[in-house]
């Protein structure tokens, strides 16, 4: 049998592996703590850090605050572009009436009518609701009294609409003003 050779390097010795075994069982040299200027120069960094957040936090914040003004401030300059842009056409059709030159009375009869027509779809594209409350009970809210007539209908109830009123998304822009019903004297 041939015998293996031994290897010369001195950690594959078994005194070598010894000492090995014996330097794993000690704990290795603890690190040494940072030094304080070490941590204050960490701390003034995260707090630059943390204030530069907090600026850019406070821009952002600024400028949403900016955008959602002007935002409101167009919707008020630009609230009534719709109904505006309904208007012309009521507009265009009253100047195409009073270019005819010879116009019958039914012609221009017919032409009001039309032009009427529009203008309702304006109203009503735009949210304004017409008031005509005869027969109804009297509302304070939406009609203005004019005058109580006697009459054999309940007492407070509309008899006649003196001229209409109109609401605009249930909000009251010309109360109705109305004649109101009252007992018959006896």
């Amino acid at each position: 049998m041939a015998q293996e050779p031994q290897d010369p390097k001195p950690e594959n010795t078994p005194e070598a592996a010894a000492e090995t075994a014996a330097s794993a069982d000690t704990p290795p040299a603890a690190e040494t703590p940072p030094s304080t200027e070490d941590l204050l120069r960490k701390a003034e960094l995260e707090a630059q850090e943390h204030h530069d957040a907090w600026l850019r936090a406070k821009a952002e914040t600024e400028n949403i605050r900016k955008r959602a003004m002007s935002d409101v401030a167009n919707a008020h300059k630009y609230a009534v572009e719709n109904f505006a842009g309904e208007l012309l056409a009521v507009k265009d059709s009253l100047e195409a009436a009073l270019a005819v030159e010879a116009a019958t009375v039914e012609s221009l009869h017919s032409g009001v009518e039309l032009t009427l027509k529009q203008l309702v779809a304006a109203f009503e594209k735009s949210g304004l609701t017409e008031v005509n409350p005869v027969g109804e009970k009297f509302d304070p809210h939406r009609h203005q009294a004019i005058s109580m007539v006697p009459s054999d209908a309940a007492p407070n109830t509309v008899m006649q609409v003196l001229q209409k009123g109109y609401v605009l998304n249930d909000r009251v822009v010309r109360p109705a003003m109305v004649m109101v019903a009252k007992a018959p004297d006896a």
